[in-house]
């Protein structure tokens, strides 16, 4: 490996019935006199050559004139779109429904192709193991027409780092279990439940995060440890507090926005009602006509003296159109964001304020949301509605959850996981799968304990309201 080393990266960043956002980068390593492998930071891209001020991001100078092809099951190229001025394109023309293959080229040559060098906890160093781009996709349904079925997964609290892992920190673990889960499960699109990056907290001396505030940062705790599952299907965030400045001594979000894409995205979403953006982050999207899912960003910012964004008055306006009564058209409307309506605890328990979105949610048939904050698992039920906390995708609380009455829990666990989701008709089936000890074991659920102290194995099963 050279004294500089850059490695290649693909991502997609967005997929409708009838286009994808494909998009690349690279990040840029030194090796030491030990073998080690070191990240150029940003502020030493200046040393690299050709020289560079950033990595990724939809802002990330271009690293030369780009196309991306897109390719159907036979082989056939059935678009082809170009740039000179970014890392990004959209390919529009596309089928809903249907499976594709793509490839990168810039100047010319095929970007990211042939064995990756990966990052090895164990090696302090970039590895090469064989693993290549699986570069695939499959379009979303037709809007106007009933998807039926859809299997998403949900992980929360996930942006520790993976330069180091114990009992508590097991964002690769996560990874793997869900990179498993992705490719035997057919899952269609990942939703986060917030805090995507952390600060530069440390494990055993050792920085395993970043501020969040340079590309740098982003590669242990996002782009690495997903890899092989951003470049075939999209990820759908939410803001948490340590994405803002309710933690964090600096405001994350615009780097939030620059490597989801977020802008490339909801471009015209907000004039058209399915976005209300900045300050703050709320949108939603269909898959297929009967199913929705709507972002409410819950987290607070000084500028609104303390408040969360939710009550910020355009915020508010979105929300209550997003959750009309009867529910329209939509079987599923599925809401999703950081901050619990219900916790048991130990440390985050029923977030104040959030009461106030239950009228809404009731009006409009609401029978699931999905939320982070707490680092454990919890299944909340009131009637027919269904609470989950999945805030275990990187980094655990061990100490047991207590406050069970207010949050009405109906099982919790201490054990790091996301959550794999069914749709099927009017029926949804919600799984928690645990970490994976060794990367070639099979992805199992994690054992839920019920308010008695009693493992609890019935099926998280919920039903629509129609």
């Amino acid at each position: 490996m050279p004294e500089f080393h850059s490695e290649p990266y693909i991502y997609l960043p967005s997929v409708s019935h009838k286009s994808a956002l494909v998009a690349w980068g690279a990040f840029y390593f030194r090796t030491t006199s030990s073998g080690k492998s070191k990240i150029v930071d940003d502020h030493e891209l200046k040393y690299v050559h050709p020289p560079r001020k950033d990595s990724i991001g939809a802002r990330s100078a271009p690293y030369g004139p780009a196309r991306v092809e897109i390719y159907d099951a036979a082989g056939r190229t059935v678009g082809v779109a170009t740039t000179e001025v970014a890392n990004h394109c959209w390919v529009a023309g596309l089928t809903p429904s249907t499976e594709y293959t793509y490839k990168v080229f810039v100047k010319g040559e095929e970007w990211a192709v042939g064995d990756r060098w990966d990052w090895s906890a164990k090696d302090k160093a970039l590895v090469q193991t064989g693993r290549r781009y699986d570069n695939r996709f499959c379009t979303s349904p037709d809007p106007n027409a009933p998807a039926g079925r859809l299997t998403f997964a949900v992980m929360g609290d996930f942006g520790v780092g993976v330069r180091k892992h114990s009992e508590t920190y097991r964002q690769q673990q996560v990874a793997d279990a869900l990179l498993k889960v992705v490719d035997s499960e057919h899952v269609s699109l990942l939703i986060t439940t917030g805090d995507n990056i952390y600060a530069g907290s440390r494990l055993l001396g050792i920085p395993i995060g970043g501020t969040g505030d340079e590309d740098d940062d982003w590669f242990f705790t996002y782009f690495q440890p997903y890899r092989y599952i951003i470049n075939r299907i999209p990820v759908y965030p939410s803001i948490g507090n340590h994405d803002a400045d309710e933690t964090e001594e600096r405001d994350d979000r615009a780097q939030v926005e620059d490597n989801f894409y977020i802008r490339e995205r909801i471009l015209g979403e907000e004039a058209a009602g399915r976005a209300s953006f900045c300050p703050g982050l709320f949108y939603k999207f269909r898959y297929g006509s009967d199913i929705e899912f709507v972002c409410i960003d819950t987290s607070k910012e000084d500028f609104f003296r303390g408040k969360r964004l939710f009550e910020y008055p355009k915020h508010w306006d979105f929300i209550e159109q997003s959750f009309p009564a009867g529910g329209g058209a939509v079987r599923w409307r599925i809401p999703f964001a950081h901050h619990p309506l219900f916790s048991a605890g130990p440390q985050h328990h029923n977030t104040r304020g959030m009461e106030r979105l239950v009228p809404l949610f009731e009006r409009a048939g609401v029978r699931v949301m999905f939320t982070g904050h707490e680092h454990n698992f919890q299944h909340s039920q009131v009637g027919g509605f269904h609470h989950f906390v999945t805030g275990a995708a990187g980094k655990l609380r061990r100490t047991p959850p207590s406050d069970f009455a207010d949050a009405h829990t109906v099982s919790w666990a201490t054990q790091c996981h996301f959550l794999l989701a069914r749709i099927d008709g009017g029926q949804m089936i919600v799984r928690a799968i645990g970490d994976l000890e060794h990367p070639e074991d099979p992805p199992a659920d994690i054992v839920r304990i019920g308010p008695d102290g009693n493992p609890v194995t019935a099926p998280m099963e919920i039903r629509s309201a129609v």
